[in-house]
C-alpha cells in the first residue's frame, strides 16, 4: 500500500522458525491493513515455482549480494540455510518516509541488527502451537525432502531460543486469531503474550524435545 496514514509510521519485525507461518501472516497483515507494506528482501536462494522477482523476493546471485554488502546497502543481512538474505535500505526508506507502516519478515539475526539500528521498532516472534504441528506443516508443504525437514526441525529449537529478544510472542495455533493479534500490535494495542509468559517458555522448551 502507498497511502499515507495520519499516524507515525511503525516498523514491525516478524521472525519465526521455518514452517511457523510467518510469511503467510505477514502478507495477510499487509492485505488487512490500509497503511502497511511489506519490505521485499534480497536473497541468493533459487526461485521456487510460483515466485516472482520483486514480489516475493529480489533474487540476485552471490556476487551481486556481496557487492551490495560492500556498498553498505543493507539495513540487515544474514546467512540462513546456506543462502544470503537481506533488507535493503532502498526497500525500507521510501515506505517509512511515506508514513506507511512497514513489515519486516526476517530471521532473528537480521532482527537483532535492525533493533540495534532502529530501537524504536516493535518485534514479534511467531511460534507454532507444538513441535508436532510444526513437523506436520513442514511435511504438508511438500517441497522439502525428509532430510531437509529434519534439519529445519533441529534448527527450529535454536531459532526459537531467541524469542526472549522480542517484544511480543504470537502463537500461530489459529491463523485468524494470530492475525488479529498482529493487527492489535500494529495498532499499539497488543493482546499477545509477552515473551516472559510460562506458556511461551514451555512451548519453546518442547521444540527441543526428541521427536
Amino acid at each position: 500500500m502507498t497511502a499515507t496514514s495520519t499516524q507515525p509510521a511503525r516498523m514491525i519485525i516478524l521472525s519465526a522458525p521455518s514452517g511457523a507461518g510467518k510469511t503467510s501472516l505477514a502478507r495477510a497483515l499487509v492485505d488487512a491493513e490500509p497503511y502497511a507494506d511489506l519490505s521485499i528482501s534480497h536473497t541468493t536462494r533459487d526461485r521456487r515455482p510460483g515466485e516472482a522477482d520483486g514480489v516475493h523476493y529480489h533474487f540476485v546471485d552471490h556476487a551481486t549480494f556481496e557487492e551490495m554488502i560492500e556498498r553498505d546497502l543493507f539495513l540487515e543481512y544474514a546467512r540462513v540455510f546456506d543462502n544470503l538474505y537481506g533488507t535493503s535500505r532502498e526497500a525500507v526508506d521510501p515506505i517509512i518516509e511515506a508514513g506507511t507502516n512497514i513489515i519486516l519478515d526476517i530471521d532473528w539475526q537480521g532482527a537483532r541488527k535492525v533493533r540495534a539500528r532502529m530501537p524504536e521498532c516493535v518485534s514479534v516472534f511467531i511460534l507454532p502451537p507444538s513441535r508436532q504441528a510444526l513437523a506436520q506443516r513442514l511435511s504438508d508443504r511438500g517441497r522439502d525432502s525428509a532430510d531437509v525437514i529434519e534439519r529445519r526441525m533441529r534448527d527450529a529449537a535454536s531459532e526459537a531460543s531467541h524469542y526472549g529478544e522480542y517484544d511480543w510472542v504470537v502463537i500461530n495455533d489459529d491463523f485468524d486469531q494470530a492475525l488479529a493479534e498482529l493487527r492489535a500490535i500494529l495498532a499499539g494495542r497488543p493482546v499477545s503474550e509477552p515473551a516472559s509468559s510460562d506458556r511461551v517458555k514451555g512451548l519453546v522448551a518442547s521444540l527441543s524435545e526428541p521427536a
